[in-house]
């Protein structure tokens, strides 16, 4: 019995101490988002990143604390040949990923501590030990890998559906339970039932034209599976949305439940 009373004398302990960590930790980004940005740095999203440059207002003020957090929380190292993720970097990357968060509910991206950067295309292996060339990657222990290179050309053209940051952040939400398979986290119960129905309903229509060869305004490599789906989605989503409404309706409205938001309106 006594040392029954021990272990629930140390959880509880434990459980004083974790609450006391998220107060503080919750009480911080409070402080930390309402902190925006400078001129410079705005200009710069401005110029540099044209999702950005799109937003209402309110919506930039809100997403530049979102940027603030990020920056402050997460750690940025280069990888490969590359010297510095310098804050300029920084700004593209967060401002970016953070548009996911914007309207959507989740505040943070769970289990994310670190972006590694390359200075380009990479080479890595996969589980079995096949090496390939990569310009992203989405870990579920903790971090984003990203080719600034590609990076800088998923600002470069906006409107090709082709994204980099959007794609691995994306996943990022998707292994928000730890799973990756593109079904994230929801913000009602309810939801699932139609959010299942519409993605796969649309994952099959991908799949059936990548197979006949027709064009299509998701990129082919959607049709791997149903979460580099979510991810390509996602993409196209932020950067083709009148073509994806036209083409993929319903998939257009769950993703617009999903993220909060309509880049419609920002054309």
């Amino acid at each position: 019995m006594k040392a029954f009373g021990v272990i629930m004398a140390i959880m509880v302990v434990v459980l004083l101490v974790g609450g006391i960590h998220r107060r503080v930790r919750k009480r911080r980004r409070g402080e930390v988002r309402a902190m925006l940005l400078g001129e410079e740095e705005r200009t710069l999203l401005c110029e540099k990143v044209p999702l950005y440059a799109r937003l209402p207002t309110g919506l930039q003020d809100k997403l530049e604390g979102l940027v603030q957090v990020f920056i402050h929380e997460i750690g940025f190292e280069p990888c490969g040949h590359l010297d510095e993720v310098t804050h300029e970097m920084q700004l593209r990357i967060a401002s970016q990923a953070c548009l996911l968060l914007l309207e959507s509910g989740y505040d943070h991206f769970g289990r994310l501590r670190s972006v590694l950067v390359y200075p380009d295309a990479y080479q890595a292996r996969d589980e079995m030990g096949v090496e390939s060339i990569r310009l992203g990657e989405s870990w579920r222990n903790g971090s984003v890998v990203l080719s600034w290179q590609s990076v800088r050309q998923g600002t470069r053209n906006p409107e090709d559906g082709r994204n980099v940051v959007l794609h691995e952040f994306a996943h990022q939400l998707d292994q928000f339970d730890g799973r990756g398979d593109g079904l994230p986290v929801l913000k009602s119960r309810g939801d699932y039932p139609e959010w299942a129905e519409t993605m796969k309903a649309s994952y099959q229509k991908l799949r059936a034209r990548v197979e006949r060869g027709a064009r299509t305004v998701l990129d082919d490599y959607g049709a791997t599976n149903p979460a580099e789906f979510f991810a390509v989605a996602t993409e196209t989503f932020f950067e083709k949305p009148r073509q994806l409404v036209k083409e993929h309706q319903g998939l257009y409205e769950q993703l617009k439940r999903f993220y909060g938001l309509d880049p419609l309106e920002w054309e």
